[in-house]
This record gives C-alpha cells, structure tokens and sequence, in this order.
C-alpha cells in the first residue's frame, strides 16, 4: 500500500466577500457610538443633552488618532510577557501592505485594524453615562486618552491579542462582554467613586427629558450590534457568524421582555426606558457568549440578564454612589452574567469544542470565565479610579455646582440643545425682543 501523502494546508488568501462583509461590519459598529449618544442623550435632562452627546463623540476622535499612532500595535502587536504587544510596523499603520492578510485569515490587516479601532472608540464612551451632568468636557477628553492608553488598549490584548494571558488561558469573549462591557463598567464605577454625587441626587427629579430619543438610540445600538457581535469571527465561512447573529436577536428579544415582566411585577408598569434598557442588557450579555451558546441558551442568556440587570439598576440609590445612566448596573453587571453563563450553557458545537457544565463539560471553563471577568473588573476599577483622582488634583474633574445646577450645555458648550425662541437659527446668546420692539410688532399686527 503506497503511503499517504499529507498536503500542507493552503495559505489564506484575500477573500473580496470577507473583506466586504467586515467593511461594513466595521460601518456598523461605528453606527453605535452617535446611537449610544442618541440613547444617552435622551436620559439626561434638557439642560445636560448637548453635553451627553458631545461625550460620545469626542471619542470617535480622540480614539481613531491615538488607534493609528500606538493603540493597534499595543493591542495587536507582537506580545511582550502577556500584558502588552507591540510591532513597529503598526505605528501609524505605517508598515501594512494593502493587501497583507491579517494572519490566518481572509481579510487584509487594515480591515481588521479598522474594525478593532470602532470597539475601542465605543468603550470609552459607555463610561460616559454614568458621569452625566457634573464633568468638565476638557477633563472628559483627558480622560478618554488617559484611560484608552492604560486600560483599554492592554486589556485588548489580554482578552484578544496572541499571547495575551487571558487569550492563551483560554477566556472566551466573543465580542467583547469583559475587554468592553466589563471594562467600561467597572471603569465608571471608578471614577464615580472619586468625582462623587450629582447635586441634588437622590432629592431632585432627574427623570429622562426625551425618550423617543432614548428609543431611536436603543434601535441605533441593536441595529449595529449586529457588526459587532456578528462581524466578531473575521468572516462568513463556516456559520459560527450566522449563529452570532441569531443569538444576537434572540437574547436581545428575551432580555427586552424579563425586564417589562420585573419592572411590572416590581414597579406597576411596562415603561419605554425599561424596554430599551433591557435591550441593552440583553446586547451585552450576548456579546462574549453568543458564539458558544445555541438560540434556546441564548433565551437565557437574555432573559437572566434582562432581570439581574433590572434588579442592579437600583443598586445605587441603595448603596449610595451616583451612577447616573445605569452602566453599572447594565453593562457592568450584563457583562459579567453574559461572561460567566458561558461556563454552564457553552455547547461545545459553535465557536469551539469547550462545553459548559450543563453539556457535560464540567466546571473547568466556568473558572476560566472568572479569571478572565475578575481581573478586567478589578485592574479597569483602580487603573480609572487613580486616572480620576489624578486628573481632579490637577486640572479639576468637575464643573463648578453653580455650573451644573444652571446647565453644563451652557457652560461647557455654549449652547442649548432645543431652540424655544421660535425664531430658529439664533445664537444661544440672543436676548429676548425689548419691551419697545414688543409694542411696535404689535402695533404693526394691529394696523
């Protein structure tokens, strides 16, 4: 019998339909960072709106510079001890040809750079909602340098970079529920810790001034979570994306109806807030698990964190810190719920072959979730608390509290959000009509 010829496996070569399938993937979850806006800036009052907006966005470009100046070879370079990477050919994406594969798969490194950097420009942002109202914008964009220097771009690499310590342990988080979610919300956690309360918290009515704008930022977020989680396998060739992307409806549906069913149950009414914030819940927790996970384990998925979320929300009237917009309780928690569920309701026939409790794979997967949830939550916590405290010692966090209690729009921004003059197109500075000009429109009305 003549022996067997073993065939070296062919190189990857560019796929033009991958390529344009995480394009606009990529495209997608830009999208979510004006919806993430949009759903923020509708939850704060009139006089914070401009402000919540403009926390957003600064991110798209503060984040895209420091990206293609260091953050993608920190992240994604060449590993250094499982902490950090580093290639000098990614400063300034300097060293990349057009069509040089990012290793292993189809799509041409600039793709997968550019896809990358949309997840680190949202992460930042989420902190913003539990800061409404009270922080200096020039403090705000120190921040989110400081912090996507120090936090971000290493836990990307612990979580998704080869030889990152979490990735070699063998973690998994499909899309990002611990380097996004988890990091994002134990970061605000952080730095509300140190910039304290808003004034009249607990005491003031601080009920959302717009949710129709709530609304079209919750549809925003679930229409491009589907890049983001979806777009997360580099490609479209074996399903394990079509399956992300079914999980990615199904857990974000499950999770929108536990958190009407609670808040009827525990409040009376099914509200519009309690419908979007569920979304969100259930976007998040789906995020890291939804490759491992089947469309039934999803249901669960979403409808645990739909719940748990609802429950965490009130957390902070109870427990005393000003989480403003609630990430804490929904991406902080989400994300670690979404995290940990992978350890009991991973199938084994997704993204890989590792099985979860309930499927016959014991526990060993469940303590590498923690290991992975844990040291995220507790390395963002003190890294953003000490960017914080530093930051508020040296050029001062907050606004003043006459500031705040005017309006940060006006004293940040120098504008207002809705122009109720009715003459449209004025400076924000315009002063009312005299009492003169008054007489003579009326005395021109009258004749």
């Amino acid at each position: 019998m003549a022996p067997a010829i073993t065939l070296a496996a062919e190189a990857p070569t560019l796929s033009a339909a991958n390529t344009g399938f995480m394009l606009i993937c990529s495209a997608l979850v830009m999208l979510m960072t004006p919806g993430l806006a949009f759903f923020y800036g509708g939850m704060v009052r009139v006089k914070s709106t401009l402000n919540m907006l403009m926390m957003s966005f600064i991110s798209l470009g503060i984040v895209t510079i420091l990206w293609v100046l260091y953050g993608f070879s920190m992240a994604f370079g060449t590993d250094s001890g499982s902490i950090i990477g580093w290639s000098s050919d990614y400063v300034g994406l300097s060293g990349i040809g057009l069509t040089q594969l990012w290793d292993g798969y189809t799509i041409p490194i600039y793709v997968f750079a550019v896809f990358q950097l949309m997840f680190a420009i949202i992460t930042p942002a989420l902190i913003s909602g539990a800061l409404a109202d009270r922080v200096k914008f020039t403090a705000w964009a120190l921040f989110v340098a400081l912090w996507a220097t120090v936090v971000y771009f290493p836990v990307a690499h612990w979580v998704w970079g080869a030889g990152g310590w979490a990735f070699e342990l063998g973690v998994i988080d499909f899309a990002g529920g611990t380097a996004v979610h988890i990091n994002a919300g134990a970061a605000a956690l952080g730095v509300i810790l140190v910039i304290g309360k808003r004034v009249g918290f607990k005491k003031d009515p601080m009920r959302p001034h717009s949710l129709p704008l709530v609304m079209l930022g919750a549809g925003l977020l679930w229409f491009g979570w589907f890049g983001f989680n979806a777009g997360s396998w580099l490609g479209n060739d074996d399903g394990v994306g079509a399956l992300m992307f079914i999980n990615t409806q199904v857990a974000t549906a499950a999770a929108v109806l536990a958190w009407l069913a609670y808040e009827k149950i525990r409040h009376g009414a099914f509200t519009t807030l309690g419908a979007a914030s569920g979304a969100v819940a259930g976007l998040v927790a789906i995020t890291p698990s939804g490759g491992a996970v089947s469309p039934l384990g999803a249901i669960a998925v979403g409808a645990i964190a739909g719940v748990l979320c609802a429950m965490a929300v009130g957390l902070k009237y109870k427990l005393g810190y000003d989480d403003s917009l609630d990430v804490v309780g929904v991406h902080l928690v989400g994300g670690v719920v979404g995290s940990l569920l992978i350890g009991f309701l991973a199938t084994g026939g997704g993204q890989s072959d590792v099985a979860g409790l309930f499927y016959g794979g014991g526990l060993d997967q469940f303590w590498k979730q923690c290991a992975g949830v844990f040291a995220v939550l507790a390395y963002s916590l003190v890294a953003s608390a000490v960017l914080a405290f530093l930051i508020d010692k040296t050029i001062g966090m907050r606004v003043s509290e006459d500031d705040e209690v005017a309006g940060i729009d006006q004293a940040e921004h120098a504008e207002t959000a809705y122009d109720f003059s009715g003459g449209g197109g004025g400076s924000a500075f315009s002063a009312a009509p005299s009492a003169p000009a008054q007489e003579a429109k009326a005395k021109k009305v009258d004749a």
